[in-house]
């Protein structure tokens, strides 16, 4: 497979999980055996992996490797978002920075953005996403609150810089996610954020809030990303089930 693009490798690769090629509990090829084996360029291979882990085909973990989950995807609707530079791969190619973390309690304001009650105590973590330069521009800051008794997790996101804070109390806490709100708005860039941004205070911007609620319909991780305009592009796909 020549030059194969993400699609034509995700299906090939779903083809060969469904046929038992690749069987459910085993770990596929990395990342650099299947751009030799299909002749494809490490970003291809990347984006057809995120296709295959948005439809519960396989998961990713850090010095583990890609774990084949299911053979039939997950029904439902898929997104797939990307940025300028491979924010599919956000995870794994941008390191997280925590600038800060504190204990607060919502205020009114804050409450109506998290669409929490008022009173509500989070953990916030605070950091920057870097693409991986010493000397590069931030790709945005993220104000991650969660559920305030995880005071564990301040340490083990530091120890996984490029690990989801939500797989993080996943893996610790078993509290799995059941549903994702997402709301994305056009703003200005905040006066306090355009030193860390090192970009321009009311410049264009995107914020994102993404809502993670377990199988209660109970938020328990509530992240508020804001990034400026000219390093972050929003791409929606949404496929039909298939039952």
């Amino acid at each position: 497979m020549n030059k194969a693009r993400h699609t034509d490798l995700a299906r090939n690769l779903a083809e060969g999980i469904a046929g038992g090629r690749f069987p459910v509990g085993s770990l596929l090829p990395t990342e650099f055996e299947l751009c030799d084996r299909y002749g494809a360029s490490r970003y291809t291979v990347r984006k057809a992996l995120d296709e295959l882990q948005e439809l519960g085909l396989i998961s990713r973990r850090k010095n583990v490797g890609t774990r084949v989950e299911a053979s039939r995807p997950t029904p439902g609707f898929t997104q797939s978002i990307a940025t300028v530079d491979e924010l599919a791969q956000f995870g794994a190619t941008h390191v997280r920075l925590v600038r800060d973390v504190q204990e607060i309690v919502a205020d009114l304001a804050l409450a109506k953005e998290l669409g929490c009650p008022g009173g509500t105590r989070w953990l916030r973590i605070s950091s920057q996403r870097m693409d991986g330069g010493k000397k590069s521009r931030p790709i945005g800051w993220t104000d991650v609150y969660i559920d305030a008794s995880y005071t564990d997790v301040p340490a083990l996101v530091r120890e996984s810089p490029q690990e989801l804070i939500s797989s993080l109390i996943e893996r610790h806490y078993g509290r799995r996610i059941a549903c994702i709100q997402q709301e994305v708005n056009a703003m200005s860039l905040p006066r306090e954020l355009a030193e860390p941004m090192m970009a321009e205070a009311g410049s264009p911007a995107l914020k994102i809030v993404r809502r993670y609620l377990d199988s209660s319909d109970v938020p328990f991780e509530i992240s508020v990303s804001v990034h400026p305009a000219d390093r972050f592009t929003f791409s929606m796909q949404m496929n039909r089930s298939r039952e």
